[in-house]
């Protein structure tokens, strides 16, 4: 099975994907409750174009149901009508996030990064590669990382049912538990794809909606200095930084690190991880 199917992958169906749309979403339009209805679209958050539906590569295992002790009711969450785009804040605070990892080609120099500086990030990690690195999501929990939920297998979701998105997230939330130590608290949706049943199922499971402010465009290769022009240019208070540290090459995203983050230190901010909120 070769990880690097999954550049090609995203390359052929963002090709064919609808234009990005502006941050937040839009009107939720399903109201089922049953597991067998499907879930209907609304318009995804900034970042990269959603994906049309396909089968999925060798790369993306299909997820399946599993069997295991019964776990903890999670804390109770309020059903969200959109993701948080940014964070409040003291000062000059900034969340550093990567996606769809961890791999280990890229995430440890990553992790090496952020120790250096002594910076925690978020993580959002695809359970099919955190089942496959469970020692990164470890080292995570020992420096003091925040690990998130970014679906099993990283599909459309508003392409999906009820039941299949309730599999994507209870998967990877299993992973996660086992490896990193905790439940996930955060959920992303992969491309943005928000509807009225991820944020039902995630506010279920515990776990508060998270999208981004500032998209370094990362996921195409742009080059180097695009990616740290990207986030230097968008640094602001409560910002969201989405990165990537898997689902392709991220040999750029690893050095626009070592590059962007002493720069931000050094102009005042202070990187944070997110805080759940209390009210809706």
């Amino acid at each position: 099975m070769k990880k690097d199917q999954l550049l090609t992958r995203r390359r052929a169906l963002l090709a064919g994907a609808a234009a990005v749309g502006a941050a937040g979403t839009a009107g939720l339009l399903y109201s089922g409750l049953s597991d067998d209805a499907p879930a209907r679209v609304t318009a995804p958050a900034a970042g990269p174009p959603p994906l049309l539906a396909h089968k999925p590569s060798s790369y993306r295992l299909q997820p399946v149901a599993g069997y295991g002790a019964p776990h903890a009711a999670p804390a109770h969450v309020p059903v969200r009508h959109e993701p948080f785009l940014r964070m409040s804040g003291r000062g000059n605070t900034m969340v550093l996030t990567f996606d769809d990892g961890p791999d280990p080609r890229y995430t440890p120099h990553i992790l090496d990064t952020l120790a250096e500086y002594d910076v925690r990030a978020t993580f959002f990690v695809c359970g099919e590669m955190a089942d496959w690195n469970r020692d990164l999501l470890a080292r995570m929990s020992d420096e003091g990382h925040i690990v998130g939920n970014h679906t099993w297998s990283h599909p459309l979701l508003t392409k999906l049912t009820r039941g299949q998105i309730r599999s994507e997230m209870e998967r990877t939330s299993d992973v996660i538990e086992d490896a990193y130590g905790e439940r996930p608290q955060w959920f992303r949706a992969p491309y943005g794809a928000w509807n009225r049943a991820t944020f039902q199922l995630g506010s279920e499971m515990g776990m508060e909606p998270l999208a981004w402010t500032v998209d370094t465009l990362d996921w195409d290769t742009p080059g180097v200095r695009h990616i740290v022009n990207a986030v230097e240019d968008g640094a602001a208070p409560g910002v969201v930084v989405l990165s990537h540290d898997a689902g392709g090459d991220r040999s750029q995203s690893v050095k626009a690190l070592r590059e962007y983050l002493p720069h931000l230190l050094d102009s005042g901010y202070h990187m944070t991880l997110p805080r759940r909120r209390t009210t809706t």
